[in-house]
């Protein structure tokens, strides 16, 4: 593993790292061991948790600035920290679905969507009541008491342990969520009223305020949620944090088995590059023109989310990874396993991976532009329309790419995981 010193300031790093060149991986004087790349990739997803966790931190210190002196200029500097937090932790994600230590943790601090009515007030046209969810306006924060599953539950105090062990998927229902980033996101912006038009959400300061300035009732509750999830979050990304570090335990699995662990990394990009972001998170919303399923839906922030998704799939497959301070992390790589069975794989996979950044970063850029992801996939946006599906279309030509390279390495069965959005589309109309 080797470290460089810091070069930028933490956001030119983020933009950098962003680039549409791909990042040119070490050149080894030999073919590395897999026992050096799995070396590698548990030391990057060690940095990358880390710098989660430092931005989790940036975020709670700002919360808690709004809550002690609520005003537009303190809900302006946490919404810019919570947008600050996301790059580093979407570039997490691609250790999901091959380490299960991950996966069994990620619904804690990503779940998404969510049905909102559980955590606050919302707006007459969410509407009153869900066959598929008892909570679905249950507002906690306007409430003492709730009912789940028959059994009466006091949520006057609002602590991380009721977050946690009450109301996360409360009643088994997975679109309760109230924990991880996106119950703060829907705390700090509200809900976005806008459809596919401008805009996003603009909840109030006065929301956090006391007294007679409250707006919407029970603003400390409201202040009290805010701030028990993001001290949650904290708690939760320094779980993770430790699950990577020397005999942590998600390292340790990891290290266990060389064929095993190889397997993993290629199966966390493929299944975050198909199933998850070019299915769930892409074709699902521009199949339904539907704003409510964009990833990041109350902060507009979905462009950049699945930016940083893409560049983090770049990150384990070329075993380099830029960190938030302009530091960089990198060694032995699963593209020099690759090349050395088979170079035209690692060639192609390598274009491929530029092209995805592409086309995402083209979607980033509009947005940064002035028109948001869900106004991209709008119906009738034929231009936004055709951005995003051939984002869509290049995760899954970088996808079949790496199947190749799984076959190349000889790895045997890796399970990639479908999406009905692109796998039986007539599915998702039922």
């Amino acid at each position: 593993m080797i470290f460089s010193p810091s070069r930028t300031s933490a956001r030119r790093a983020l933009i950098a790292s962003a680039s549409l060149l791909a990042f040119a991986a070490p050149a080894w004087a030999e073919t590395p061991s897999k026992q050096a790349v799995l070396e590698t990739y548990a030391d990057i997803a060690l940095a990358s948790y880390s710098d989660a966790l430092a931005s989790a931190k940036a975020l709670d210190a700002a919360t808690d600035a709004l809550i002690e002196t609520p005003s537009a200029e303190t809900l302006a500097a946490a919404k810019d920290a919570w947008r600050a937090s996301r790059p580093s932790y979407m570039q997490t994600e691609v250790f999901r679905f091959g380490n299960p230590i991950v996966d069994a943790w990620e619904g804690r601090v990503n779940a998404w969507p969510l049905d909102e009515g559980l955590i606050d007030y919302v707006a007459p046209a969410y509407g009153t009541g869900s066959d598929s969810n008892a909570l679905y306006t249950a507002n906690v924060i306007a409430s003492d008491e709730i009912t789940i599953g028959g059994e009466s539950v006091d949520v006057t105090t609002i602590t991380p342990a009721l977050l946690q062990d009450k109301l996360q998927e409360a009643g088994g229902v997975e679109a309760n969520v109230a924990t991880g980033y996106h119950a703060v996101e829907f705390l700090l912006w509200g809900q976005d009223l806008n459809g596919t038009e401008a805009g996003a959400g603009d909840r109030p300061a006065t929301d956090f305020a006391e007294g007679e300035a409250c707006t919407n009732g029970s603003c400390e509750k409201r202040s009290a949620f805010l701030d028990a999830a993001t001290d949650l979050l904290i708690t939760d990304l320094e779980e993770m944090v430790g699950n990577w570090e020397t005999d942590g335990a998600a390292r340790t699995a990891l290290l266990e088995d060389e064929d095993k662990g190889i397997a993993a990394i290629l199966t966390g990009m493929g299944s975050l590059s198909y199933g998850e972001l070019a299915g769930e998170r892409m074709k699902l919303g521009l199949l339904l023109h539907d704003p409510e399923e964009e990833h990041d839906c109350f902060s507009d922030n979905t462009h950049a989310s699945h930016y940083y998704d893409g560049i983090g799939i770049q990150n384990a497959y070329l075993g380099r990874y830029e960190r938030a301070d302009g530091g960089v992390v990198e060694g032995a790589a699963l593209a020099d396993l690759v090349e050395a069975s088979a170079p035209d794989v690692n060639e192609e996979l390598k274009a491929d991976l530029e092209a995805s950044i592409a086309k995402l970063r083209a979607i980033y850029d509009a947005a940064e532009s002035g028109e948001a992801y869900d106004q991209q996939i709008g119906e009738g946006n034929a231009e936004g329309n055709a951005r995003v599906q051939e984002a869509i279309d290049a995760l899954i030509a970088q996808t079949r790419t790496i199947e190749r390279a799984i076959a190349a390495l000889d790895l045997g069965a890796v399970s990639i995981e479908g999406s009905d959005s692109l796998d039986n589309a007539s599915a998702v109309f039922q």
